[in-house]
């Protein structure tokens, strides 16, 4: 893995060389056991979406900067990228409604976000406010079926190997359709903007002001 490229690991590493702290003192600041600091920065561990936000708050720092998505370009121009992922390596969020596996996060200033989702809510009640966010998105149904809700087109159900592609400024939901208890899909969001992972972050987990 190159420096143009970091991973969560890197990203730590480098917050806690900046500051010239010890893992010791890195931990007593965001409340993160050493040993879990310590594999984090090894890339043997990733960290949770609550441990993300622990560490974000009590640091100071906003939740797309531990995303590599938020910091400068490098100025020599890079002709080619590349990044190989596994699900170990994913991001991973968890929310009632949903799983979250985030894809090559090693990638930064990325003009789409592969995500890998379990679906869960099973109705609109359950799921609450339809959600928005700045671009695109693309979404392959790999195991089961969804039903998928937008603010200007009826319920449509998409199943095993069908695939939808919307505009993510209408509000959207995906839920399990009847006859699933689970359902499991590739989506692809992208944006011509800058900052897609904050606003992923903001308006679909629901964490303003990251």
């Amino acid at each position: 893995m190159t420096a143009d490229h970091p991973t969560l690991g890197v990203i730590i590493r480098g917050i806690r060389n900046k500051n010239g702290w010890t893992l010791k003192e890195m931990s007593a600041k965001t409340g993160i056991p050493v040993s879990t600091l310590s594999k984090v920065e090894h890339d043997r561990l990733t960290l949770t979406y609550d441990k993300l936000q622990q560490l974000s708050r009590r640091l100071n720092i906003s939740m797309s900067e531990l995303f590599a998505e938020n910091r400068p370009a490098p100025e020599r121009q890079v002709m080619g990228r590349r990044s190989v992922g596994t699900i170990e390596q994913a991001l991973r969020v968890e929310t009632p409604n949903y799983d979250y596996f985030y894809l090559c996060t090693d990638l930064r200033h990325k003009r789409m976000i592969p995500i890998l989702t379990r679906i869960r809510a099973k109705s609109t009640k359950e799921f609450g406010e339809l959600v928005h966010h700045q671009g695109e998105e693309f979404i392959f149904v790999i195991e089961g079926a969804i039903e998928v809700h937008t603010e200007f087109y009826d319920p449509i159900v998409v199943r095993e190997q069908q695939s939808i592609y919307i505009d993510s400024t209408m509000a959207h939901a995906y839920l399990v359709a009847d006859g699933c208890e689970e359902a499991l899909v590739l989506g692809v969001c992208s944006s011509e903007e800058q900052g897609l992972m904050d606003s992923l972050i903001k308006n679909v987990h629901g964490e303003p002001g990251l």
